[in-house]
């Protein structure tokens, strides 16, 4: 009964947070986007604004179901619930604190980049049952540079594990603190396991790893179709993309599923580069600033700080960057990126080698 329970409770925690993540995330990026363009954004509705999010959730839930005649309505229907559902199974393997993880699985980075992929097959299932010139575009659009930009996302996660050994996300986290397993050198060359702090994450235990994560990062923007790399949404020239024909609670879902998906990224890149749940103070002689902020409560924190972080980053660089045109993306992905992470991946192997024995 315990375990049913548990069943239950993990999966509506899931999908509370998402829910609430996405109203704050919609209310900060207009707050963001307002900054950026020098106005207020959000004003009216509520105390600054803070209920506009609230009343925008509202009227979808309000909307009746549309489906348009020539559509095929049982791809149509089903779209929105494989896009948000691809996303939603993601977060079952993140570590949030020590020991704190839904599901705790030596293939956690490896399931994680299988089911995330599903969330484009629910993109074309979109795109094609809506039975729109511009919907099925946007979808094309969409699978193109998904399928192109999780190239180089595998390969700086592969050049990643290459050096912690491990696809079990827990593990890794662990091995970027003051309570890791193993011996942790900053840069090769400086043994900081008992200092902790910023100084052991993999991002600064290898000098390349820094670049890998810059990949990861770029690459993710792509996966997210967030700007300067929403090509598959881009207003100016497809209405809306491939959720052209969607309204009411089945946008709201896709719409979910966006965010999810912008937060499940910053989370993933935090979780294999920067220290996951560890803290970034790092213990100063007497000062034990890492094992006094290592923790269940400390992790949730850093890990939702850490991301809620990179996040914000993303706001900021779609209210900064202007789209990049189709042979732009492509050529970025392709011609430098790929063979980037491939060089990147082959350091890895040598670092891990000839540094790390």
């Amino acid at each position: 009964m315990i375990d049913l329970l548990i069943h239950i409770i993990i999966p509506l925690a899931i999908f509370s947070f998402i829910a609430l993540f996405t109203l704050f995330a919609v209310y900060a990026e207009r707050k963001i986007a307002g900054f950026v363009q020098d106005r207020l954004g959000p004003m009216e509705t509520g105390k600054y604004g803070l209920l506009q999010t609230f009343a925008d959730i509202l009227k979808l839930l309000q909307k009746e179901f549309i489906t348009p005649s020539a559509a095929d309505r049982v791809l149509f229907a089903l779209a929105p619930v494989v896009i948000f559902t691809a996303v939603f199974i993601g977060f079952s393997v993140m570590p949030w604190a020590p020991d704190f993880i839904p599901a705790n699985t030596n293939t956690g980075l490896f399931f994680i980049m299988a089911v995330v992929s599903i969330d484009a097959i629910g993109i074309l299932m979109a795109g094609w049952g809506s039975n729109n010139k511009y919907s099925l575009l946007g979808a094309i659009r969409a699978i193109a540079q998904m399928v192109s930009y999780e190239i180089p996302v595998g390969l700086s996660l592969i050049a990643a594990v290459m050096i912690t050994q491990t696809l079990n996300l827990n593990d890794i986290v662990f091995n970027q603190g003051i309570l890791a397993t193993e011996r942790i050198y900053f840069f090769g060359i400086w043994d900081v396991t008992e200092v902790g702090g910023l100084f052991a994450w993999n991002i600064l235990q290898a000098p390349h790893l820094l670049l890998v994560y810059v990949i990861f990062f770029i690459a993710s923007l792509a996966e997210c179709n967030r700007a300067p790399f929403d090509i598959p949404e881009a207003e100016s020239e497809l209405i809306g993309g491939f959720h052209t024909e969607y309204g009411g609670i089945r946008f709201a879902f896709v719409f979910l599923a966006e965010y999810a998906m912008m937060f499940l990224v910053a989370m993933l890149g935090v979780v294999i580069f920067l220290g996951g749940w560890n803290t970034p103070l790092p213990n100063i002689g007497v000062l034990k600033l890492a094992e006094w902020t290592t923790g269940l409560y400390w992790g949730i924190f850093w890990t939702l700080t850490k991301s809620l972080f990179i996040v914000g980053i993303q706001m900021w660089i779609r209210w900064t960057l202007p789209r990049f045109r189709a042979d732009q993306l492509m050529n970025l992905c392709w011609k430098v990126m790929i063979p980037i992470a491939f060089l990147c991946m082959a350091i890895s192997g040598i670092w891990r080698i000839l540094v790390m024995v």
